[in-house]
């Protein structure tokens, strides 16, 4: 007979597997155990990081790495990243899941979940693992989230919603049409510095060091200006 813990992780496993499969913004890539009990996902969404030279930059690829130890699910998965990432809630060593995380969540919903964190549409800045980053979200509202689309799989019973998370109402889940990954390409900086931008209207940006940084951004002619456009440079 198998125990509480291996039915949770076969649960966990094949609920994984019909949620994720086929969509291109998270996939599993990797697992150990069968069931499982160490996993790896790849997020292929817009995420920040900061460069060795203190620009913020964007990136398009994420690594996740969960484990589930002998505790769960009564103990939180340890969570942690295996790309950099710039967030309030992640540091080198781990998500910030446990103020949160319930015995009766799903291991899918919570990849979703982190999944929304990376791409800032959701954060907390009232406990954060990552201060600066904290900092620079509080003083940058405007331009999050940083990736706007639905991160979650489109449910196949239209009548269905997710489960709300942290109390909050969560609207009616709508299919989305043609999502397509976002290629993986090398980190750029949202603006290269040593191109000087066409005389346009300035948009000051706060800086995580200084009140008030200013950054040059330029947008064709009748096309919207992409906050992002931009680069976001730590002193």
């Amino acid at each position: 007979m198998l125990s509480p813990r291996i039915r949770r992780l076969k649960l966990d496993y094949e609920m994984l597997r019909q949620r994720l499969a086929g969509w291109p913004l998270i996939r599993m890539v990797g697992t150990s155990g069968m069931p499982p009990e160490l996993y790896r996902f790849q997020y292929l969404i817009r995420g920040l990081y900061v460069a060795p030279d203190g620009a913020i930059l964007e990136r398009h690829e994420h690594v996740l790495e969960v484990n589930l130890s002998l505790g769960y699910p009564r103990r939180a998965p340890q969570c942690r990243m295996l790309t950099p990432v710039f967030h309030p809630n992640f540091d080198e060593a781990s998500v910030c899941i446990g103020d949160f995380w319930a015995a009766s969540e799903s291991l899918d919903d919570l990849i979703i979940r982190i999944g929304r964190m990376i791409s800032y549409q959701e954060y907390n800045t009232k406990s954060p693992l990552n201060g600066l980053a904290a900092k620079w979200a509080a003083q940058n509202a405007q331009l999050l989230p940083v990736d706007a689309r639905p991160i979650a799989p489109p449910l196949e019973n239209p009548d269905q919603v997710e489960p709300a998370i942290q109390g909050e109402p969560v609207p009616q889940a709508e299919p989305v049409p043609h999502a397509e990954p976002v290629p993986h390409t090398e980190s750029t900086p949202l603006v290269q510095p040593e191109t000087p931008a066409a005389p346009q209207p300035i948009s000051a940006v706060p800086s995580v060091a200084e009140p008030v940084a200013s950054a040059a951004v330029s947008s064709p002619q009748g096309e919207d200006t992409d906050p992002w456009g931009q680069k976001i440079v730590i002193s």
